[in-house]
């Protein structure tokens, strides 16, 4: 398939804040279990750590709250109190997220999912929300020595999948994201989730957009074999 002078033979998903709405669960979560250990965790700080990994985001909470932030104490809460939400809520997903992948399944292109989150968070989500199903390979967070923004998560997914970098397109919403498909050498999308994109991000986009219905109606208009 072609868009432009781009022959795309593989689509990559990110998971967090692109397929599902959890990044907000994850900033109201993180508040209200800082709180259980005295500590108030803000906007600004959360938002330093969207598509990093665990690893990277210890090191930015420990860099703001001193060597003896008790992350793993307050990470495991967190998780705990997200879990719960999600199990008796359901997963917040993303307006279009099914119809996206419907569309692309119709059209027989190849799809991957590359998320910095670990496999037993992910497939939980992924199994509640059915989408499991839609991707050919995943690669989950700890399958990786260094989390986005190094491009190391999707150049392995496109090697799982047989396809060269430039052959692939990523659909992502945080700038580190944004970073590690750029620098892989794919076609970095943006579908901006908690925060618009800077300059230097804008730079890096092949293409931005709304919500997940708009990359489907841009598919439709200009896919072609």
């Amino acid at each position: 398939m072609k868009i432009g002078r781009h022959k795309i033979k593989l689509i990559i998903f990110d998971m967090d804040g692109l397929m599902f709405d959890t990044e907000r669960l994850a900033s109201i979560y993180w508040k209200e279990a800082g709180k259980k250990f005295n500590y108030k965790i803000d906007d600004s700080i959360f938002e330093k750590t969207i598509g990093l990994s665990i690893t990277e985001t210890e090191k930015i909470y420990k860099e703001q709250y001193g060597a003896g932030f008790p992350f793993e104490e307050i990470n495991n809460e967190r998780i705990r109190l997200t879990k719960n939400h999600v199990l008796s809520k359901g997963v917040p997903l993303k307006e279009g997220l099914y119809e996206l992948l419907e569309y692309i399944e119709a059209k027989q292109l190849k799809k991957a999912l590359a998320t910095s989150t670990d496999k037993s968070r992910a497939e939980m989500l992924l199994n509640l929300s059915n989408t499991r199903r839609y991707f050919d390979a995943v690669t989950y967070g700890n399958e990786v020595m260094n989390g986005k923004p190094d491009p190391e998560i999707f150049l392995k997914t496109s090697r799982k999948m047989n396809c060269p970098p430039e052959a692939c397109m990523v659909l992502e919403d945080s700038k580190n994201g944004i970073t590690a498909a750029y620098r892989a050498g794919m076609l970095p999308v943006m579908i901006p989730d908690m925060n618009e994109p800077e300059k230097e991000i804008e730079a890096m986009l092949s293409k931005k957009f709304n919500s997940l219905i708009e990359v489907r109606d841009y598919f439709k208009h200009n896919l072609k074999a």
